[in-house]
């Protein structure tokens, strides 16, 4: 039925095709291609003689070849727009652990905070014909045709984190009223009645919510509002040490601190130390975010926790509910309840 040489094949140079598996058994491409894909009218002989020379010659399916004939490629596309902050890495590490028990491969892009780079990444994405995207905005988007893009192609996508409320897209976020608010409310507790914020730039969604959350503890509290201990920033590494300085230079510096990023406040610590303030006593801290740092740090911070690792989980099984019901899918939000942990950096009175 089926002759092949003996001799070992030599390995083509470039990608090995069923056209050269067809050639090295001498046999049909068709033939070849059934057997790959397990047709039941291809003796077991046959197949295995299939199988075995496309191990030894190195064969590697061609995934869009196969998606164009199933309409589907099992490929998620995720595109992050800060790898350096620990919540994306842990969201990340997630949704690829959730992807593959899933049967699904993640192709990642990284945007760098660049709204031309998202754009790119998304259209690289649509290319390689994904099932969907996860999506977290890039501080400098500000238009969101290339979701649109998205969603007429027919891909689903579900915006996490940093989301667009102007189009209706599932999202997946954090409680960034709530966060906020217990953490101001926490530093009053602790006796703070100057309290500055430091956030992300002003036109984030997130800002703003987390902004409101800082105004409604004061407001509960009874303490007016200064917008001179109100600052935006741009979510650079050592921006906390450039609000700091600012801060200090005012005529009455706060004496409580919440960063929209954890990292922001830990920066902040090591510039009050510099100059030998004492935490909390003179100075307290919180920021938005657990991580080891936070933990470690002395003194430990009081944080936030938003598990990064919730996020990832929910935003890739919404996803995979999007791809499976397709047209039937209808977008929804889903909120991560969060956590306050109080730390050592806000710990004034003994009482968390």
């Amino acid at each position: 039925m089926l002759e092949t040489e003996s001799n070992k094949p030599t390995k083509k140079s470039g990608q090995v095709t069923i056209v050269d598996l067809a050639k090295h058994l001498g046999i049909s491409v068709a033939t070849v291609s059934r057997a790959l894909n397990d047709k039941s009218d291809i003796s077991p002989l046959t197949r295995k003689a299939v199988l075995d020379a496309a191990v030894e010659l190195d064969y590697k399916p061609n995934l869009l070849a196969q998606s164009l004939n199933k309409g589907k490629t099992n490929t998620i596309g995720v595109v992050i727009p800060n790898v350096e902050l620990p919540f994306f890495a842990t969201a990340l590490a997630e949704m690829q652990r959730v992807a593959l028990r899933s049967g699904y491969r993640v192709i990642v892009c990284h945007s760098g905070e660049s709204e031309e780079i998202e754009v790119l990444n998304t259209e690289t994405l649509i290319a390689c014909r994904v099932d969907g995207i996860l999506l977290s905005h890039a501080k400098e988007t500000n238009s969101f045709d290339h979701i649109k893009h998205v969603i007429d192609k027919g891909i689903a996508i579900v915006n996490f984190d940093r989301v667009c409320n102007e189009i209706d897209t599932a999202k997946v976020i954090h409680e960034d009223f709530k966060g906020s608010f217990c953490l101001v409310e926490h530093l009053i507790e602790q006796g703070c009645k100057k309290i500055g914020i430091m956030l992300g730039p002003e036109k984030f969604y997130i800002s703003q919510i987390r902004l409101a959350g800082y105004k409604a503890a004061l407001e509960k509290h009874g303490i007016a509002l200064s917008t001179d201990y109100i600052v935006y920033s741009e979510m650079k590494k050592n921006d906390g040490t450039r609000v700091f300085d600012y801060f200090m230079s005012l005529p009455n510096p706060p004496d409580g601190i919440f960063t929209m990023l954890s990292r922001n406040a830990i920066e902040m610590m090591v510039e009050a130390k510099k100059r030998k303030m004492i935490i909390p006593e003179e100075i307290a801290f919180v920021g938005f975010g657990d991580d080891a740092l936070a933990e470690f740090f002395e003194p430990s911070l009081t944080v936030f926790n938003h598990f990064p690792a919730k996020v990832g989980e929910a935003a890739i099984n919404m996803l995979i509910e999007n791809i499976d019901k397709k047209e039937s899918f209808l977008p929804y939000t889903q909120a991560i309840t969060g956590e306050l942990i109080v730390r050592n950096s806000s710990l004034k009175n003994g009482i968390s």
